[in-house]
């Protein structure tokens, strides 16, 4: 790896010397203090970013049991989008964009300033107000951007679903909002085809009756508004603990959870993730492949945060060539390339002439979500990218962040999640509830922690916030992963624990049969379940392959590779392997069908990227 300024982590570790006399002999030892010493932890975070709060807070930290009735940064009054816009500067871009067919686009931040003003006056005029919610069904472009920056400077709430959900998918989740103002693109293109979703949009405003006006992004393409000062656009000020977005559960367990975040939490949670773990500096270009319905669309927000320029872009990753987003970096000169760990093995499996034989001189970290990332495929990132760091990160829709991720100065291990993150209290425990090392078992946190929900709609007794993360274990929040820490203080995730394999009394996790199936050039894809009831004990392998795959082989390998546990009891050629829009394999709605339940009691098909995978399932005997 080429030679490096100092790390933002290490400039923090100084400041902490400097400010407040405090050494560590290393990472371990400074995670441990930020989770023993929250109040001072989160507060040294507001000073080395230097946090602008319209009203000072009072209080930093003051736990309780449960956790949801913890307290933070109490009386403290700010405005995100203020925070956003006191980086403008007319160096830089403040967004980069590209789609499937236009050049790349550079919004300055005059542009950026001046179309969040009229967005803004628009909203005034139709009468949003602090708490009001509004909510987008858009493309992930900078006229979206500039919608939610106008919205949240009003101190109005935000929620967003991108295009290619189904309208009833849309009515699902916005309902239970009661949104006032409807943003939304009319049309969209995906891998070389226009999709036109004007029906879309008045099936989704004549159903929910709380919304009062559509306003149209396709408006706002263009970035010619006349200029304006940054002091025209209202910032008001809200609380700490002030909603700033919800954001939806996956819906392939029930229906949507409206998930709850706090203004202030997601701020200084986003700035330590994005420029401490990541080490996202001012002036650089951060970008990672997104819709606006998954949770690292807010969570890439936080470089606007950082002083980095944000770069978007819209359609399908591998359109028209499979190198598109890696041409997109080079053109923009990317410093922080993000995505789907199902995205990656594709890209190793098969890099482009172009990957291979381009100097990807600026690009810094390569990050990496959605699944567990094999070692195979990090190694072989290294091996494309070697002046990258290879940063894989874990946490979800539920805290919009990660709980483990990366540390700009540790070593990469391939395998493992370098580092538990600053503030986070992970531990790993087993059903008795003690805590294990390098043993796999229940991913928890034994502390509140800040980016966790400040509510869940229409859940005023915080009856499913209970159920939903503290049901296993009364007193700490359980993830629903299945990991172990490592002999290196590092994290290894094996996937849902829900969807762990549970052989002759040990649990396997799915990724690691996935690992060894991706060693071989026949399979593209692949899905395990195990069902398993007092009648029946069977582990099935579904295979999605271009050709015909020897199977005897095929569990000689996975026997070679995992264990003999890991071997399927059947292996079955399936078309295609399903997948939630923000492209997790669907394993628990699989198996639950498999098991005699209703499809539809089980999964939304607008929940899903590609609907009609489920019908081989329901459809064929097993």
């Amino acid at each position: 790896m080429q030679s490096k300024s100092p790390s933002l982590m290490h400039a923090y570790t100084c400041f902490l010397a400097d400010m407040q006399s405090l050494a560590f002999k290393d990472y371990d030892a400074l995670h441990q203090w930020s989770i023993d010493n929250q109040a001072a932890f989160w507060e040294s975070i507001t000073q080395f970013f230097k946090v602008d709060f319209d009203t000072p807070y009072e209080e930093v930290y003051v736990p309780a049991t449960p956790f949801w009735k913890t307290k933070w940064f109490t009386g403290a009054q700010l405005s995100y989008a203020h925070n956003v816009f006191r980086n403008a500067m007319p160096a830089q871009p403040a967004i980069i964009y590209q789609n499937e067919t236009s050049v790349v686009v550079e919004i300055s931040w005059q542009q950026l300033i001046a179309k969040t003003h009229v967005i803004q006056q628009q909203l005034k005029t139709l009468g949003v107000v602090k708490g009001d919610v509004v909510v987008c069904y858009g493309i992930n472009s900078p006229e979206t951007v500039a919608a939610f920056l106008a919205t949240n400077a009003l101190g109005a709430v935000w929620s967003s679903c991108s295009p290619d959900f189904g309208a009833d998918a849309v009515c699902e989740r916005f309902a239970q909002l009661a949104p006032k103002v409807l943003f939304a693109h009319q049309q969209y293109s995906y891998g070389g085809k226009a999709f036109d979703i004007k029906a879309k949009i008045k099936s989704i405003s004549d159903s929910i009756g709380s919304i009062q006006n559509i306003l149209l992004l396709d408006n706002h393409l263009s970035f010619d508004d006349a200029p304006v000062a940054i002091n025209q656009i209202h910032f008001e000020s809200v609380s700490f603990s002030d909603p700033i977005w919800v954001l939806f559960s996956s819906g392939t367990t029930g229906k949507p959870k409206a998930i709850v975040h706090g203004t202030g939490h997601m701020l200084l949670e986003h700035l330590k993730a994005l420029a401490l773990h990541q080490d996202v500096m001012v002036g650089e270009r951060y970008f990672w492949y997104s819709t606006t319905g998954w949770m690292m669309w807010n969570y890439a927000l936080g470089s606007l945060l950082c002083g980095a320029t944000l770069c978007l872009y819209s359609g399908a990753p591998t359109f028209p060539t499979a190198d598109r987003l890696w041409q997109f970096a080079h053109k923009a000169n990317i410093n922080h390339f993000g995505g789907g760990a199902v995205y990656y093995q594709q890209q190793v499996a098969s890099p482009s002439p172009f990957i291979t034989q381009t100097d990807f001189y600026c690009l810094k970290t390569i990050g990496s979500t959605g699944s567990p990332m094999s070692a195979a495929v990090c190694r072989g990132l290294q091996a494309l990218f070697p002046s990258a760091q290879v940063i894989s990160i874990s946490g979800g829709t539920d805290v919009c962040t990660a709980f483990v991720g990366g540390h700009p100065d540790l070593p990469v291990i391939p395998g493992e999640l370098q580092c538990k993150m600053l503030g986070a209290a992970i531990s790993v425990w087993d059903n008795d509830a003690k805590e294990v090392v390098e043993t796999a078992g229940e991913l928890v946190l034994t502390q509140a922690f800040l980016s966790m929900p400040i509510y869940l709609v229409n859940d005023p007794e915080y009856n499913r916030y209970a159920s939903s993360y503290f049901s296993k274990f009364k007193s700490v929040w359980h993830h629903g992963d299945w990991a172990a820490i490592t002999a290196n203080k590092g994290v290894i995730i094996y996937g849902r624990s829900d969807a762990t394999l549970n052989r002759s009394g040990v649990r396997i996790g799915t990724s690691e049969l996935y690992t060894a199936l991706s060693q071989l050039e026949a399979v593209e894809d692949a899905l395990v379940v195990h069902l398993q009831n007092e009648q029946m004990d069977q582990l099935l392998l579904f295979i999605q392959a271009s050709e015909t795959v020897d199977t005897t082989a095929l569990k000689q390998h996975i026997r070679k590779s995992c264990s003999p546990r890991h071997v399927p009891d059947a292996i079955y050629m399936a078309p295609e392997i399903p997948y939630t829009i923000s492209g997790k394999k669907v394993e628990i709605p699989i198996k639950r069908i498999l098991m005699g339940e209703k499809p539809e009691a089980v999964i939304s098909s607008d929940a899903l990227r590609n609907p009609s995978a489920i019908d081989w399932f329901v459809n064929k005997s097993f």
